[in-house]
């Protein structure tokens, strides 16, 4: 399994909406998001700044398989309107620089 952080930023005003978005996600998108490997997908925001932390089994299979999935497709609208640049799927993540288990 693979552990992995991502950054992404908000445009500022777009707080709120993006909490709210986030309440709840779709369930045919979590659905989609469990069939193909992920175990759990945590959101911290500091300000403009989001932290996701992901644990999945395979992450670029799963970008791969959601690319043309239609729940992630609109709900990958529905955020990118928010984001200060698109949600980068290619991106590998933040580099670990340490970790106490």
């Amino acid at each position: 399994m693979e552990r992995l952080a991502l950054r992404t930023r908000l445009r500022p005003g777009c707080e709120e909406i993006y909490d709210a978005e986030h309440a709840r996600i779709p369930a045919e998108l979590e659905q989609a998001m469990r069939e193909h490997g992920v175990h759990s997908w945590r959101i911290y925001r500091d300000g403009l700044d989001l932290f996701h932390f992901v644990e999945v089994d395979d992450y670029a299979a799963l970008q791969a398989a959601l690319r043309d999935h239609p729940a992630d497709r609109a709900w990958q609208a529905r955020m990118n309107r928010l984001l200060d640049g698109d949600f980068d799927k290619e991106s590998g993540g933040l580099r670990l620089v340490w970790e106490m288990a």
